[in-house]
């Protein structure tokens, strides 16, 4: 059996590579100065998104800190199965990687478009619009199978429920922004899995 102390160095490993990739994105993005207005999300979405995502980030904290503490909502996992958690995180930081390098200074963390948005089909763009939200759906898996921990899970799966809850609001902004190539590029994409080609 692994000691918990491998977990939680997987765990903080990619914690750390997360911040550093959605961290840099985010920084480059936010040069251009402009003020995103998060009420268009629709404020009880936006304060239950922030509410939920900070609870998990909280757990993630406290296992980090003291497994023990989160030992009320932990499970028993085989040790096979928790090390898949690792495989996930890989999978996440590629992706997460991927989208944002090709995202560039479009990226907000709101429905809001910014002025000088682009459309991005490229990339995991032409395969699925929204490969971000498949990226929190593997942070989630990683840290949750990770940890073994049910809390995590929980409070992970609502954040991401959110998200997808806020997916049409996005996706009404981005016609607005872009009109009909928007219109053709929801015909020919899958939003979180690729649509299967018609021969």
């Amino acid at each position: 059996m692994s000691d918990e102390n491998q977990f939680r160095i997987a765990i903080l490993m990619l914690c750390i590579a997360t911040l550093a990739v959605v961290g840099y994105h985010r920084v480059q993005a936010g040069r251009s100065g402009e003020r995103i207005d998060r009420r268009q999300e629709g404020l009880p979405l936006a304060i239950a998104l922030r509410l939920v995502g900070l609870a998990m980030w909280v757990g993630v904290l406290t296992y980090l800190l003291n497994p023990a503490w989160m030992a009320w909502s932990q499970v028993a996992l085989p040790d096979e199965i928790r090390w898949l958690g690792a495989l996930c995180g890989v999978l996440f930081i590629a992706l997460i990687y991927w989208t944002l390098s090709n995202l560039g200074k479009n990226l907000t963390d709101s429905v809001v478009t910014r002025s000088a948005a682009t459309l991005v089909t490229s990339g995991p763009y032409r395969y699925i619009r929204h490969p971000f939200y498949v990226s929190v759906a593997l942070v989630i898996a990683a840290i949750a199978v990770l940890s073994a921990n049910v809390f995590l899970a929980l409070a992970g799966t609502a954040a991401l429920a959110l998200l997808v809850l806020r997916t049409p609001i996005e996706e009404r902004k981005l016609l607005e922004k872009f009109g009909e190539p928007y219109r053709e590029y929801v015909a020919r994409t899958g939003r979180f899995v690729p649509r299967m080609r018609r021969s």
